[in-house]
């Protein structure tokens, strides 16, 4: 059974994600809904980022969403920011086809140009579809198709891992 302690791996991308802000003093966070989001939310406080991250979510622009429709609780992309010319630092819990990626950097485009964007992850699971690849990543794990890995946030903030098998 695989066992990840999600707040050690926490305190690893945080120190990953430090490392990219000197070379990006106008850098925004963006935490891709749900589990980047809440992850955003705490580096920009543990960071003493100014400001609040921003929130985005893939739903509208997903290859499958005319089959998955808007997912309850999908959340709403809130970007309190200009993107043109920023530095964005994406962030999400896990990485593993990078359609969800693709999908947010179309949403992010709907919003402007950015300078840049810089994927940092808690997980990257493998098993890729996409030619994507996190700039940084806690850890680095192999999981069957069939398992998936989730994020949780107890009531304290504290990160939690649940891997589960589809039928």
């Amino acid at each position: 059974m695989l066992q990840l302690n999600a707040e050690s791996l926490y305190a690893d991308l945080r120190r990953g994600v430090q490392s990219l802000l000197p070379e990006r003093p106008d850098a925004a966070l963006v935490g891709i809904w749900s589990g980047g989001a809440w992850l955003a939310e705490r580096l920009q406080r543990d960071l003493h980022l100014p400001g609040a991250p921003g929130v985005i979510t893939s739903a509208l622009h997903r290859d499958d969403f005319g089959s998955r429709g808007l997912a309850s609780g999908s959340g709403k992309t809130q970007l309190p920011f200009a993107i043109d010319e920023r530095h964005i630092i994406l962030v999400d819990d896990v990485l593993y086809t990078g359609r969800t990626i693709r999908a947010v950097v179309n949403e992010l485009f709907d919003f402007g140009r950015p300078a840049s964007v810089t994927l940092a992850v808690l997980v990257d699971r493998g098993g890729r579809q996409l030619p994507i690849e996190a700039a940084v990543a806690a850890a680095r794990i192999t999981l069957p198709p069939q398992e998936r890995l989730s994020l949780a946030r107890d009531e304290q903030g504290h990160f939690t891992f649940a891997v589960r098998t589809l039928a």
